[in-house]
């Protein structure tokens, strides 16, 4: 009986989406995003089924008010 030796040509983490690896926040954008993005939800009236979209519009708004105050 022959024995088959497998090897792995990437490492386990390397194939890890980015859900499972998130990228670091600075302490508290993360909230500001949250926050930003429940004012976005409920100024566009409460709509499900939108959260990525608002959560993404937040991110965007966050980070140019961020790099709007290191000017």
């Amino acid at each position: 009986m022959a024995t088959v030796i497998r090897t792995r040509k990437t490492p386990p983490t390397s194939r890890l989406s980015r859900a499972d690896n998130p990228i670091e926040l600075p302490d508290g954008m993360r909230d500001r995003i949250a926050v930003k993005a429940y004012e976005l939800w409920h100024e566009r009236g409460c709509r499900d089924g939108r959260d990525l979209e608002d959560w993404l519009d937040a991110e965007t708004i966050v980070t140019e008010e961020i790099h709007e105050a290191r000017e």
